[in-house]
């Protein structure tokens, strides 16, 4: 069986990794299996947090809408369970977004829970 090398293709998994280190300070980006380490970490890390990016934002939200709602007299919960009762189907980030850029409709909204509350 011939002899097999893999000059070039390990080349350039190095070059891919080495490229991926480049903002790392000191060893992080010059030698090549703390790098490897470095960008493998970051990965890790990036994985995670785009799920957590998720449970940020809707912990956001929420507390967006409980602060507006509270100016309004009426607490998250009752808020949210009076508009799923009227039949109004909005999503958090929408209903923070009104909260935040306009106070008149979403005063509208917190009138409808009301009544159907």
């Amino acid at each position: 069986m011939p002899r097999v090398k893999s000059n070039v293709a390990r080349l350039k998994r190095k070059k891919k990794i080495m490229r991926l280190a480049k903002g790392a300070r000191g060893g992080r980006s010059k030698l090549f299996k703390t790098a490897k380490e470095n960008v493998e970490r970051g990965w890790r890390y990036a994985y995670r947090d785009r799920r957590q990016r998720k449970r940020e934002f809707r912990r956001l939200w929420i507390m967006r809408i409980n602060a507006a709602a509270r100016m309004h007299q009426l607490s998250y919960n009752r808020f949210m369970a009076g508009l799923k009762r009227a039949g109004v189907e909005i999503n958090r980030k929408m209903l923070a977004d009104l909260a935040v850029r306009d106070p008149a409709a979403f005063g509208e909204l917190v009138e409808v829970a009301k009544r159907s509350a």
